[in-house]
């Protein structure tokens, strides 16, 4: 009987042993990071771009053409409130010169009314709030005598905000058609949040994407868009009837990422790489079934990008990466598919219909 109990004893206790070690593996859940949005009332110089105060980096900067006056500001707007623990804030170049001397350093709660938290010395300003906001910014108590040189505002805050790893500004332009806007303003704003998305999706060693990029509407432009470079072109007269279609600049987006070179690559599988990004990775809902008989690998656009899909699902997680990498250093050919997959784009094109017969 003693036996008996101080067996029962002994598992009773390795059974609380493996519920407490249990319940201390477990660890906490960490709060998701928040994105923010750097606008500035200031026009930038060149390609000394907004959110490159905002990179992580002190030898980077924020350099405007004119000097601030009272009426301008730079503000960092989260996509939800964060608690910041502190603020620093860091103006002037690395060598000395340009600090501000008329700035200070506001917060928000609603981000709409602001009130100072910080005042600038010798061109710097910190300060551990402990509060949740929704905003700060740079403000100007006066006129200043100099360009604004802002290299960097660093933030310790629950939850982390996110620094701008590839940072970008795209200048719209609507001087043709003024009445758009408030429109491309939107989309200018859509491109840019998503342009970290669009950068990940078309990395490659060695590649800096584009840190600037002009996107104008043409009051006589025909068809929908196109990318040239780092300039967009959209054709007014279309996304004046379809405003909803935002979506077709985040392509034109990824077309100045791609920066592929040569000719040599097929214009279907550069279309489908750009509209891979657009509907399986930007919108919200994938595209329509599509007909067996009618779905060709090479249909380009959408029709390409739903068979790029089914081979990262089926193959290779990161061959859309691997494509475009290849595209844009000018050494793809035919055989890449192969390589990639132990089979024939013209094999793989049969594989990915069969599967679509089966749906």
């Amino acid at each position: 009987m003693v036996r008996l109990m101080l067996r029962l004893f002994l598992s009773l206790l390795l059974f609380s042993s493996c519920v407490v070690a249990q319940t201390a593996v477990k660890k906490p859940e960490t709060a998701k990071p928040v994105v923010a949005r750097l606008t500035s009332t200031l026009i930038t110089e060149k390609e000394n771009i907004r959110q490159l105060a905002f990179d992580g980096s002190d030898d980077s900067a924020y350099i405007s053409t004119k000097a601030p006056t009272k009426a301008d500001n730079v503000t960092l707007t989260f996509e939800k409130p964060v608690t910041l623990k502190s603020i620093s804030v860091l103006t002037g170049k690395p060598k000395g010169g340009n600090e501000t001397t008329t700035a200070v350093l506001e917060a928000s709660t609603d981000g709409k009314t602001f009130t100072v938290i910080s005042k600038f010395a010798s061109g710097k300003a910190s300060v551990e709030p402990g509060k949740q906001f929704t905003a700060i910014r740079v403000a100007f108590t006066d006129d200043d005598k100099e360009p604004l040189y802002l290299r960097e505002i660093k933030l310790q805050s629950d939850p982390p905000v996110l620094v701008f790893k590839n940072p970008i500004e795209i200048v719209p332009d609507t001087s043709e058609v003024p009445e758009m806007k408030e429109w491309l303003d939107e989309v200018v704003e859509l491109c840019e949040k998503q342009y970290p998305m669009i950068c990940d999706e078309l990395k490659s060693d060695g590649y800096t994407p584009p840190k600037r990029i002009t996107m104008t509407l043409k009051k006589d432009e025909k068809g929908v868009a196109y990318a040239s470079g780092s300039r967009i072109v959209g054709a007014a007269s279309y996304f004046s009837k379809n405003k909803k279609d935002m979506g077709a600049l985040v392509h034109e987006t990824a077309h100045c990422v791609q920066a592929y070179r040569g000719r040599g690559n097929p214009g279907w599988l550069v279309e489908g790489v750009a509209d891979y990004v657009r509907f399986f990775k930007y919108e919200p809902n994938k595209p329509a079934k599509l007909s067996p008989e009618k779905a060709k690998y090479n249909g380009s656009y959408r029709t390409t990008a739903a068979f790029l899909d089914y081979l990262c699902e089926k193959h290779d997680k990161d061959i859309v990466r691997k494509l475009n990498e290849a595209m844009r250093t000018g050494k793809y050919t035919d055989e890449i598919w192969t390589t990639l997959t132990k089979k024939t784009v013209e094999e793989l094109g049969r594989d990915w219909q069969k599967s679509l017969a089966k749906e």
